[in-house]
């Protein structure tokens, strides 16, 4: 199983690389008043990253609120 893991990891970190590679063109990225230029590629992954973490915390926050409430029953 480990050896699965570990193919699965080099496969993912392969294609994370291949389309980082292939997206080099660069972008502006405007917010209120700031605005960046950075390759596409790091928009996205950017933009995953983000998503994973709000997605953790709102998860994680329905968990508590989730536990509290039965140990206030």
């Amino acid at each position: 199983m480990r050896i699965f893991y570990l193919v699965l990891l080099f496969l993912l970190v392969g294609v994370t690389a291949l389309f980082a590679l292939q997206n080099l063109q660069t972008i502006t990225v405007t917010f209120l008043s700031w605005s960046v230029t950075l390759p596409i590629a790091v928009v996205v992954i950017g933009a995953y990253a983000m998503g994973m973490i709000s997605g953790g915390s709102v998860l994680a926050f329905l968990r508590w609120t989730l536990q509290r409430s039965k140990k206030n029953k």
